[in-house]
């Protein structure tokens, strides 16, 4: 399969993103202990949807995307509601997960684009970038790090 195949553009997009998340691992506070184990089982769990891709026999694990949703709740339950946009920064950690969001939207992006692209690795991918925001704000509001909202037109 060449390089520029589709199907090989789309899992390494899911490899970036895994890579983007070993560099907000990187940034966080040794205090995040729960937050480093989410985001450590999550690279587990794109290991698998890579290798979906790659076209092995392989399955992402049973109510990943479930998990991601409950995760998404527990930290929203200690977040302000969003009233307007924000941009992404703020703390390291924050930033690099904001960042990580936007690779995880792209990859999402390229299996969508596939002629059969597996529906559990689409919807994980998507609840994926929403688990991702919320992480950084949470990242954010725990570093004392105000949120910087979109000035508008």
């Amino acid at each position: 399969m060449p390089k520029s195949d589709p199907q090989v553009a789309a899992y390494g997009d899911v490899d970036e993103l895994n890579c983007a998340l070993g560099a907000a691992l990187a940034c966080l506070p040794a205090q995040a202990h729960e937050l480093t184990e989410r985001l450590g089982r999550i690279q587990q769990e794109l290991f698998v949807a890579g290798a979906i891709l790659a076209g092995q026999k392989a399955a992402m694990p049973d109510g990943a995307a479930a998990r991601l949703e409950r995760e998404i709740d527990t930290m929203t339950a200690e977040l302000p509601e969003l009233r307007r946009f924000i941009l992404p920064g703020g703390a390291p950690a924050g930033a690099a997960l904001h960042l990580a969001r936007a690779v995880c939207r792209r990859a999402e992006r390229a299996v969508v684009g596939l002629p059969d692209a597996p529906a559990d690795v689409v919807v994980y991918l998507n609840r994926l970038s929403d688990h991702l925001f919320v992480s950084a704000r949470w990242v954010n509001r725990r570093a004392g790090v105000a949120e910087t909202t979109w000035a508008g037109l």
